[in-house]
Formats: C-alpha cells, structure tokens, sequence
C-alpha cells in the first residue's frame, strides 16, 4: 500500500517551525518577562521594556539629546568635567535618578540589574560561587581578541586558569620585574629629552597616551614574554584595532548581535596576525630550551611548562589555545588597562601642578633626590614609602577607572542577601557612579582630592568596598600589584624629569570602548623639570 509523502512533510515541517517559534518566544518574551517578573515582586523597579528592543530605544533617545553639547560640558575653558558619567552613560545617570540605585532594564534579550547600593555591593563581592560569572553575551564577539582566557572563561575553567595564572603575578615575582620597568621607562624618558633639545621653546606639545601605550607594551613584553621593544608594539597596535572593532553598544550591552551569522573578517584576520606572532614567539622558545639554552623564568614560560606537563587540568587538544588566549588577555590588560590609567593621572596633574611639585618633593624625601630616584627604584620595598604618588593614582582610578562597566551574570539562581537573583539576570555595576556618590565621598566626590586617600583606602569613604578600580569578588583583577608597581614606577621617573600641563589642542572628552578611553588623544605640554 503507498503512503502519501506530502502530509508527512507538512507534518515534519510544522514541528520544526512550531519548534522554532517556541524557542523564538521563550528566548525574547517568557524569559525575559520571568526574570523582570522574579525581580518586580521584591521591589526592584526600571523603565518598562518594549518586545524585541527592551529599552534600547530610550536609551539611544536619551544619548542623541547629549551628542551635540557634550565637549563643550566637559571642557569649558580648560576647568575639565571629571563628572563625565551623564555623558558617557546618560541612560544609567537618569535612571538611577528615577529608580534608585538598584533597578532593571533590557537591551533585547538582556535583563540588567544595576547596582550601587554599597551593601548589595559587599554582597555580591563576597559571593565567591561560580555561579556568578561573565554574560554569555560577551562569548562569541570576545572571543577573537579573548578566546576562552581568563577574563572571558567561567566555572572550572575560569577557576584552573585563575589558579594557573595568579601566582605570576604575586608580590614576590612583580619584585622581579621592577628592573625591566625601570629600564624600559629610562628608556622613553631619554627620548623626549631629545625630543625637548630639539624643540626651540624647549616644551613639546605630546600625545603622551600613546608613548604611554608603547611604553607598557615594552615593559609587559620584556617582564612577562622575554621579547623585544618592536614585538611588543605590533602585538599593541593589532589587540588596539580589535579594541577599536569590539568597542561598541550592540557587543557592551548585548543588543541584537549578528556575529555569529556574519563574523567580522578583519576582526578575525588581526587574531590570526597576533596569534602567528605569538606563535612564532612560542617556537623560538621552545627550540631554545630544547637545545639546553637557559631559558626566562617568565610567564610565557609558566605557560609553556603547563602546557607540556602532563599532570595539568588543561585538556591536551586545548593547550596550544590556552597559551594564545592568555597572552591576549594579558597583552590586553596589562598594557592597555595600565596606560590608560598613566594617561589619565597626568591629565589630572596637568590641572594641579601642585602635586606634581608634592611628588617630586616626595622623591627627594625618600631617594635623596632624583639623580638617585634610579639606583633607589631598584629596591621594590622603597616603592611603599612613596605615599603623596600613592594617593594620587588611589585618586586617579577612583576618577577615570579603565574598567567601567562591571558585569556578572547569575548562571543559576542566586541569592544575595535578602535579594533572590534568578538565572540568566546581569549584574551590572557602574565604578563611575559608585566612584562618584557623594553620600559616599562627600560634597567633592567631582574634584581630585588626593588628600582624602591620606590614610588608606578604608579611610577614604564610608564604604570602602565601593571602591573597586581593579573590579570586585573572586575575579578582581590578579594583575593589580603589577599595575600599581609599574604606575609607580613611571610616573615617579617621568615627573622627576618633566612638568605637564594641558594642551591648548587637547579635548576632554573620555568614551567607553571596552575601557574608558580619551575619544581625541590626550594631548600635554612637556617641558624640563628645571624650565621652570
């Protein structure tokens, strides 16, 4: 007996159409609306969402209104702004006007929960489960400068990593690096001094972020690589232009992303330059140990003794992945976050030559001036004892933090404290407006007042763990000791021989693009220190 074909294919079709429309309504209505529903009944209020966009359309609303007159409220008559946060986040700014500091909003199929709440802040810093974790949003666009690294990776996999790699970056090994720093450092101050001796006024006019850019991608490829100047300059610019690519609303917010139907070709071609320079990196070195050569005790080569050990949690296919994706992330991080921050301070000493003076007084106090500010630098211990330093960088994070937007996201259902946080919700929380509440810091917390970091961190504010320039939790950032020693020792080094001031072409205007970033450069006159 023949059977009719056509019913059975309609019937095959409709289930897999049926099938598909269901998944369609569960990822952009009944889950999004379970999770706002979970929230709404403990209280937590936001700006009610539309289907498919969320909020996305308010929020580009409230931006445009601000494009126009943003520099010109951020820099008047060279009295910057450091309040720069209605400009850069207006939406986050109005909304914690209206809602509070904790409320929920949506960027299509996202569910944010904002925070800065000091106290549901300590909660979350100190939930060390691994529930909490990156927003899978972030996978697929991060993974080409990323990879499955530590900064991008959760649950054990995150956890061996962290476990892997933390110990480099302790106290005992920056020690060790203190000298590639220092040398690295001399080295681009020589530089400027020639090119002030061949100025005719004896001042430069300088984009000094991106010699600040050169210069810890020097140090971190010397400190952690063993590689050379040129190397770690091209690694920089490629991992800038990714920077540059990745730095947009649709990835930072999880709006509608399309990457996975059309990856970005020039995106995917700069990892496969920065991997193949790596790569070439990683075979020289290995060819050099295999021929009893001594080798650097460094962190490429803790990479490479993990990968060829047969004891490690790294899976063998994995292992060639894990090296890569954890130079990247370390490229990144180490050199981007850190000059960033370098450019950020003498931005903030260009308006207050008073500290640059408090400084290099501070260098005389404890090195005996700074013709020995070197030989001195070449005892870490002496970098504890420079405390005026210590406070302005303290004070300079806490106004232009790299790391702005602090996501988690609640991989099960979590509670914190009394807040019940159901699966699939991301925790975002703002170091700018925590940075900035003056209930917290007082009538100044706009100003730059490294004064009120005079007795520690704790001391500071009400809420000390509302300070949170290297991130919070079990995955604050591990490479903070090795930040806070090389800004020591570069702006200890560079303001003994140089005094900054603003540039008549300099525009204050920072961005976010992964990382607080000057939209325009930043651009200082650099003069002698004895000039004047």
């Amino acid at each position: 007996m023949e059977v009719d074909a056509l019913p059975i294919w309609w019937s095959v079709l409709f289930i897999g159409v049926s099938s598909l429309v269901m998944k369609l309504l569960n990822k952009f209505w009944f889950e999004p609306r379970r999770i706002r529903t979970v929230l709404s009944k403990q209280g937590i209020r936001g700006p009610p969402p539309t289907f498919l966009l969320g909020n996305v359309s308010e929020m580009q609303k409230i931006q445009s209104a601000l494009i126009n007159n943003t520099h010109e409220a951020l820099d008047s008559h060279r009295h910057l702004n450091h309040n720069w946060l209605p400009f850069v986040f207006p939406h986050i700014y109005e909304w914690a006007k209206e809602y509070g500091p904790i409320f929920m909003y949506s960027t299509g199929v996202n569910h944010h929960l904002y925070v800065s709440d000091p106290e549901l802040l300590m909660e979350i810093k100190q939930n060390n489960s691994l529930n909490l974790g990156k927003p899978p949003y972030l996978g697929k666009p991060l993974q080409p400068l990323l990879g499955d690294g530590l900064i991008r990776s959760n649950g054990e996999k995150w956890a061996v990593q962290r476990n892997l790699l933390a110990p480099e970056f302790f106290l005992a090994k920056v020690k060790g690096m203190v000298g590639v720093m220092v040398e690295s450092t001399t080295s681009m101050i020589n530089t400027w001094d020639c090119r002030i001796l061949e100025s005719k006024s004896g001042i430069v006019d300088m984009e000094v972020d991106d010699e600040l850019k050169t210069l810890s991608a020097d140090i971190i490829s010397r400190a952690c690589f063993g590689s050379s100047h040129s190397f770690g300059n091209q690694i920089l610019e490629k991992i800038a232009q990714m920077v540059d690519i990745l730095g947009k609303p649709s990835l930072l917010y999880g709006f509608l992303d399309f990457s996975w139907v059309l990856p970005n070709k020039k995106l995917w071609n700069l990892r496969k330059e920065v991997d193949f320079m790596l790569l070439k990196l990683v075979r020289d070195r290995q060819v050099k140990r295999q021929s009893g050569a001594a080798t650097e005790n460094d962190l490429l080569q803790m990479l490479l003794d993990i990968a060829s050990t047969n004891t490690t949690d790294i899976p063998t296919r994995r292992r060639e992945a894990f090296i890569l994706d954890n130079c990247r992330t370390i490229y990144f991080a180490s050199s981007v976050a850190t000059s960033l921050t370098a450019s950020w301070t003498l931005v903030l000493l260009s308006q207050h030559p008073e500290w640059q003076d408090r400084i290099r007084a501070e260098i005389v106090e404890v090195c005996g001036g700074p013709d020995k500010l070197h030989h001195c630098l070449r005892n870490p211990d002496v970098l504890r004892k420079f405390k005026v330093l210590t406070m302005v960088i303290q004070e300079s994070m806490r106004l232009y933090a790299s790391a702005v937007l602090l996501v988690r996201a609640a991989l099960e259902n979590v509670k914190l404290g009394n807040l019940d946080v159901p699966k699939g919700t991301i925790i975002q929380v703002c170091s700018a407006t925590l940075h900035r509440d003056p209930e917290n810091w007082g009538p100044d917390a706009d100003e730059f007042k490294p004064e009120r970091f005079a007795n520690g961190i704790s001391n500071a504010c009400k809420h000390p763990q509302a300070y949170v320039p290297f991130g919070f939790g079990h995955r604050v950032c591990i490479g903070q000791t090795f930040a806070i020693t090389q800004l020591k020792i570069e702006l200890s080094l560079i303001l003994s021989k140089f005094a900054f001031s603003l540039s008549p072409n300099y525009r204050h205007a920072p961005s976010h693009k992964m990382l607080l970033m000057p939209k325009h450069g930043i651009r200082l006159l650099v003069k002698p220190v004895q000039a004047g």
